[in-house]
């Protein structure tokens, strides 16, 4: 069993910047995926980025990319998705999801992750 735990989420003005975090623990997956989606009042939950652990390779949606990064820390139980020039937009509930390494047409969708943490909510005002 793995667990997942996010933070970092909070309430920003439209151009701010937040870090989120998301802690993997529990019974280690041996080449893994984290991923970072959100889901905003009304609509789909939609993948924004991830990360293969063992290479290190990153995606992310097109919404994301160069204002988004994802890493992890040296020991890989940590992920983190530096979210910066936000927008109204971005507000939703960010998780943080994993599974056994994906393919890479494969790696933004929510059906293919079994281990999801609860989420941390981003509000951006504008």
């Amino acid at each position: 069993q793995v667990h997942l735990a996010e933070s970092g989420g909070g309430s920003v003005q439209a151009g701010g910047s937040l870090r989120l975090s998301c802690v993997l623990s529990g019974d280690p997956l041996m080449r893994y995926t984290v991923a970072w989606f959100r889901q905003a009042p009304g609509k789909e939950r939609e993948g924004v980025a991830a990360i293969h652990s063992g290479i290190g390779r990153t995606y992310y949606a097109d919404s994301a990319k160069d204002r988004f990064a994802i890493s992890q820390d040296i020991s890989k139980t940590t992920v983190y998705l530096q979210m910066n020039s936000l927008k109204p937009e971005d507000a939703a509930m960010y998780y943080c999801a994993t599974d056994r390494a994906q393919p890479d047409d494969w790696i933004l969708l929510p059906q293919k992750y079994t281990y999801w943490g609860q989420g941390t909510q981003v509000t951006v005002s504008s």
